[in-house]
């Protein structure tokens, strides 16, 4: 007997993982992992990061050692 989510063996057993599910893509995963995207991203906050290190120091005249340390 065989119905439309599982089947049932001949001793009356049900069994769910008869079936294999539908294979689907994901649409909405492109925005992960190593993709031009991911890599955009990382490559700006990197930059964001660098200039701000920069800003840190010609305003207090202290690396971020330094300025770590006076806390």
């Amino acid at each position: 007997m065989r119905t439309n989510t599982a089947i049932i063996d001949d001793q009356g057993k049900l069994n769910n993982f008869a079936l294999e599910p539908r294979v689907y893509i994901d649409e909405q995963g492109d925005r992960t992992g190593f993709t031009s995207y991911a890599e955009l991203l990382n490559g700006r906050l990197a930059m964001i990061g660098f200039v701000s290190l920069i800003a840190l120091e010609v305003f207090t005249g202290h690396g971020i050692i330094g300025v770590l340390a006076n806390l």
